[in-house]
């Protein structure tokens, strides 16, 4: 398929920010987008760069209605020599026609997909910032268009791919953050859609991310939904614990997000000959390690901040601390592994790192 290129007017364009300390997560946006149709029976089709600009949808557009709405999550980096960089993109496209499929919804051709993320980030490389721990975040969305009412797959479809300049995801940057055990509410249930990246999922998880906030802490821990004791995910990221000498993380079984930095950091620690086990983990088992003195260390993974790391746990209102509130040497040896193979600032055995400029 050709994609057009249709530059923005030069007289109509943004500001682009000049303080890259201040750029905050997912609140710039670029000059540009690319957009591409769907319809039954004719396929994709119009792959476009084109202006940054509103949508225009039907008040009865079935993802309005019904949430055939599905997005992944990206970065562009750049290096110290100016080279532009892409993380592991397949896996994200995999993931993407996988979370679609699940919803009924058409896949995409993975080379037409990459080639129009290249062709926008490359229009767009003056937005990538420049210093360490920043990047340009990149969305991909397809939502369904059809105009109509009815419980039924849609016809029509718009993907599209926007992007913009981010700085640290948490306010508290790479400092650890406290998260909350929410009982009262669950994420996702067995056969349901927790592996995806679907826009309900992120709905749902709303009430409990607002409770964890006017408590005080950063984010959520979330239990499974049949027995309300094993740990599945962080907030919008996967969760791994050092106990003793294990890494440990709950196993991909339908009701998590398969992360792709979940796989980087499981196979940099497999690489490291580190032990590594993917099995349940239960509260109680947290809570005796964390009294006993083998947990170690606690964090999250995931595109937006890469590894997180946990000083804090709350469960049924009593404060656990992880490592005397203090980031562990695993967590932040795994964080600088995975930035300098992103910002091209060493070798890349895995051959994740993707250089597209």
């Amino acid at each position: 398929m050709e994609i057009s290129i249709i530059e923005a007017d030069p007289a109509k364009r943004k500001a682009k920010p000049t303080d890259e300390s201040k750029l905050g997560f997912g609140k710039v946006f670029t000059d540009h987008m690319f957009t591409m149709s769907y319809q039954t029976g004719r396929g994709w089709y119009a792959p476009a760069v084109k202006p940054y600009a509103d949508l225009a949808l039907d008040p009865a557009a079935m993802c309005l209605h019904y949430g055939q709405l599905i997005f992944e999550g990206m970065k562009a980096y750049r290096g110290k020599n100016g080279e532009i960089y892409l993380f592991r993109p397949m896996e994200n496209i995999k993931r993407m026609n996988e979370s679609a499929k699940r919803l009924c919804m058409p896949t995409l051709d993975p080379d037409v997909f990459m080639e129009g993320l290249k062709k926008l980030v490359l229009l767009e490389k003056e937005w990538i910032p420049k210093s360490s721990g920043a990047s340009l975040y990149i969305r991909p969305t397809m939502i369904a268009t059809e105009a109509a009412l009815g419980v039924h797959p849609a016809d029509a479809y718009l993907f599209y791919i926007i992007v913009g300049p981010v700085g640290a995801y948490y306010p508290e940057g790479f400092s650890p953050t406290k998260i909350y055990v929410v009982e009262e509410y669950v994420r996702s249930a067995p056969g349901g859609i927790g592996y995806c990246k679907a826009a309900g999922n992120y709905a749902a998880s709303l009430m409990a991310s607002a409770m964890a906030i006017e408590k005080g802490y950063t984010q959520v821990l979330w239990l499974d939904a049949v027995n309300r004791k094993y740990v599945e995910e962080v907030g919008t990221s996967n969760i791994f614990f050092v106990i003793g000498e294990e890494l440990i993380t709950p196993p991909l079984a339908g009701t998590i997000l398969p992360g792709v930095t979940r796989d980087s950091v499981l196979r940099i620690a497999r690489s490291w000959n580190m032990k590594v086990a993917e099995r349940r983990l239960s509260m109680d088992e947290i809570l005796a390690a964390c009294q006993n003195g083998s947990l170690r260390e606690a964090f999250a993974s995931g595109t937006a901040a890469i590894v997180s790391p946990i000083g804090q746990i709350c469960y049924k209102d009593k404060e656990y601390a992880i490592n005397e509130g203090r980031t562990g040497v695993l967590t932040e040896k795994l964080y600088e592994e995975i930035l300098r193979i992103q910002y091209g600032e060493k070798e890349d055995p895995f051959g994740w790192r993707l250089q597209i400029g």
